[in-house]
């Protein structure tokens, strides 16, 4: 087979890529999802139709809790982090997007960092994570953190075994600094199967939507399997403390797997509703001596549709 040559696929290779098209679909109609599309939807059975309404009104329901868990930590002043790590593919990125999609991005933000510059790999390790840490009122959720150390460049060889070590007699203390200072770590594995992970690569090789989210360094993470296994299982057995325990997410199934963790996220909390005194919207000031100027067409976005 050529390098620029794709794959042949099985039919059981083709559902799941038909099935994982489908789930991307779902990204754009939650926004906006009704019965009336549902019973719409073209070739799906009756049974895949019930499970994505229960899923989808699931979602909402949860993402109403995410909004009342919002409140909450703005009025008490919480300071809360949420570490997302998993293997590529694992389905992170959409779990995210799922908490953030209905909460205020000044309140709950998103901290993906890349990869260190000269400068940064001169510092303390963990100092360019530091600057990403809430505030009171703040949820901050980084996609890959201070545990790249641990992962990618422990099987890249981006860093030297004595390195490695002392990330692993820090990184204990760091987090129960951080929470002795109150904020409040919570750390989540996606696991996902080496099957699964295949399928979910190859369905962005076929996809020109989401050919963008292979990197190299995707890919060979893909070869290096066993490698990136290896580094999982040293870190979780090095880095789960009482104070900042692991909790995995089992990701097969990307539609579980939001739910499941988003409904872990909020067990996590006591929070409850905030009480909102009732939004009354003022009446509009109108001045006699106002004349409205017109706006030259050539400034108008062109009507296509």
């Amino acid at each position: 087979m050529s390098s620029t040559s794709k794959p042949v696929l099985d039919a059981d290779m083709l559902r799941r890529l038909q099935d994982d098209a489908i789930d991307s679909y779902d990204e754009e109609l939650e926004m906006e999802v009704d019965d009336r599309l549902l019973e719409g939807t073209i070739g799906m059975s009756p049974e895949a139709r019930d499970l994505r309404r229960l899923y989808f009104r699931e979602l909402f329901r949860l993402q109403g809790e995410l909004v009342k868990l919002q409140d909450w930590v703005v009025a008490t002043g919480q300071r809360v982090v949420v570490i997302f790590e998993g293997r590529d593919a694992a389905g992170k990125g959409g779990t995210i997007k799922r908490i953030t999609q209905r909460l205020n991005p000044r309140v709950c933000r998103v901290a993906a960092l890349p990869a260190p510059n000269n400068r940064e790999k001169t510092q303390w390790y963990f100092q360019r994570y530091v600057a990403h840490l809430p505030a009171a009122g703040e949820i901050v959720l980084f996609d890959r953190s201070w545990y790249n150390r641990a992962g990618v460049e422990t099987v890249m060889g981006f860093c030297t075994d004595d390195e490695l070590e002392e990330f692993f007699r820090s990184v204990p203390e760091f987090e129960k600094m951080l929470v002795r200072s109150g904020i409040r770590i919570i750390k989540y594995w996606f696991s996902v199967s080496d099957d699964e992970q295949e399928a979910r690569f190859l369905g962005r090789i076929h996809d020109p939507l989401k050919q963008w989210k292979l990197s190299p360094m995707d890919l060979e993470s893909r070869r290096r399997w066993e490698d990136y296994t290896r580094a999982k299982e040293v870190m979780l057995e090095r880095t789960h403390i009482p104070e900042a325990p692991w909790w995995v997410v089992q990701a097969v199934d990307k539609k579980r797997s939001r739910l499941n963790c988003i409904a872990h996220l909020l067990s996590q909390f006591d929070y409850h509703e905030i009480e909102h005194p009732p939004v009354q919207l003022p009446p509009r000031e109108r001045r006699e001596d106002y004349i409205r100027q017109p706006v030259p067409a050539s400034m108008y976005v062109p009507d296509i549709y």
